[in-house]
C-alpha cells in the first residue's frame, strides 16, 4: 500500500495590476513561500526600464518563489518576447506564458490571454477558436491557475455596472480542469474572493478603477491537500 506524504501548508500572497506602482504595496507583503502577480505590471507597454524596475523589486521580496504573468498593458511581452524574456531571465523570478511550473509538488500554470479589449496586448477575438485553443492548453491537474482576466461570472464586474466581463470559454475550461485556486486581475473593481465548486477565485487587483492603490494584497495560508484557505490579513 502506498501512502502519499502530506504536503506542507503554503503561505501565499496574491497581487495584480500594479501598473508600475509596485513599491506602494511593499509594506503589505509579509513574506512567505510564494508571491504571485497576475499581470499588468507596466503602463506604457514598451518601456524596458519598467520591466527591469519591476523584476528588481519582485526579486527582492521575502518569498521563496516569485511568479508572474503578463497582462493587457504589458505589450512588450507579446511584441518583443525575446527581449522581454532576456530581461526577466536576469532575475531570480519565474515568468509564465502558457507554461506550467512545479513548486514543492504544486502545479502552477499561467496564461496572459483574454477576450479582445481595445487594442491592448494578449487579446484574441471573443469566443473565437484561437482563444479556446489557448484555454485548452491549461493542463488537467493544475493546482493554481493564473490568468490576467477573470472567468465569466466570477469577480468580473465594474462598480455601478452589472455586465459580467469575464471570459465564458475560460469558465468552461475551469469546469473541466477544476483548479484549486484561480487568481486573476484586470477588472480592478472586481477585487475580492469567492469559493465555488471546489475552486478559490481571487481577484488580486491592488489598484482601483482610478489607478490609485486602495486594495491590499491578499495573503493566505493554504493547505494543498485539503484545499482549505485561511486569510492572514
Amino acid at each position: 500500500m502506498f501512502i502519499l506524504a502530506q504536503r506542507n501548508k503554503m503561505k501565499i500572497t496574491f497581487i495584480s495590476d500594479t501598473h508600475t506602482k509596485h513599491h506602494q504595496v511593499t509594506s503589505q507583503l509579509p513574506g512567505g513561500d510564494l508571491l504571485i502577480h497576475a499581470g499588468d505590471l507596466m503602463n506604457s507597454g514598451y518601456n524596458k526600464k519598467e520591466i527591469n524596475h519591476f523584476c528588481e523589486w519582485f526579486e527582492s521580496q521575502d518569498y521563496k518563489h516569485k511568479i508572474f504573468i503578463a497582462g493587457n498593458h504589458d505589450k512588450m511581452f507579446e511584441d518583443h518576447p525575446l527581449e522581454s524574456n532576456t530581461i526577466v531571465n536576469g532575475y531570480d523570478v519565474t515568468y509564465l506564458q502558457d507554461k506550467e511550473v512545479l513548486i514543492d509538488g504544486i502545479k502552477i500554470y499561467g496564461s496572459p490571454w483574454q477576450p479582445e479589449f481595445y487594442n491592448w496586448a494578449f487579446n484574441l477575438p471573443k469566443n473565437g477558436t484561437e482563444l479556446k485553443q489557448k484555454w485548452s492548453q491549461i493542463p488537467i491537474g493544475t493546482d493554481i491557475l493564473i490568468t490576467h482576466g477573470p472567468p465569466h461570472g466570477h469577480l468580473d464586474t465594474v462598480v455601478g455596472q452589472y455586465n459580467n466581463l469575464g471570459c465564458k470559454m475560460l469558465s468552461e475550461r475551469i469546469e473541466v480542469v477544476k483548479p484549486k485556486i484561480h487568481v486573476f486581475g484586470h477588472i480592478h473593481s472586481g477585487y475580492g474572493y469567492k469559493f465555488e465548486n471546489g475552486t478559490h477565485y481571487i481577484n488580486a487587483s491592488v489598484l482601483g478603477e482610478d489607478y490609485i492603490f486602495k486594495n491590499k494584497p491578499l495573503t493566505v495560508e493554504w493547505d494543498p491537500d485539503t484545499n482549505e484557505i485561511k486569510f492572514l490579513n
